[in-house]
């Protein structure tokens, strides 16, 4: 048996760090955390308004989607006009870049903007503004589209 077993559950401090400075390291992390909670919940409201007011624009329903986190995706599928189904191509790495950029453009298309907008979703800055743009700006959603008769 090991002589120091005893010391195996011992939450002595070592080294220079006196419980003090320990815990005032403690309480600047969990300011630096609260505060970047409020970050993430800022902008994630600011996200689930703009993708709202889309969905009110192009008639889509269910637009409350926007809150939860799986049903925006689907939410945004549905604003696209995209199959349900590519919910599941937005969970492989890499692959879920390129089908959002496909999804922001065919958002973009339907809200009566310039396709290219959904490619600027993939530059840091420009994926905070493009969302308002698109939700806030007068735009003329695409008409939907007119069965065509056969003969």
């Amino acid at each position: 048996m090991d002589p120091n077993y005893a010391n195996y559950g011992s939450y002595s401090t070592s080294g220079n760090v006196s419980p003090e400075a320990a815990g005032a390291a403690f309480a600047i992390f969990g300011g630096i955390m609260l505060f970047m909670l409020v970050i993430f919940l800022v902008f994630y409201i600011y996200f689930a308004v703009c993708l709202m007011k889309m969905a009110h624009k192009t008639n889509t329903p269910n637009a409350w989607f926007a809150w939860i986190p799986i049903l925006n995706c689907i939410l945004m599928l549905q604003i696209a006009k995209k199959p349900i189904w590519w919910i599941i191509l937005l969970l492989i790495p890499l692959v879920n870049i390129i089908m959002m950029i496909i999804v922001w453009m065919a958002i973009a298309k339907e809200l009566g903007k310039p396709e290219w907008l959904g490619v600027l979703m993939i530059i840091p800055v420009a994926n905070i503004i493009i969302p308002g743009y698109l939700a806030f700006s007068n735009s003329n959603p695409a008409p939907p589209a007119q069965p065509t008769a056969t003969v």
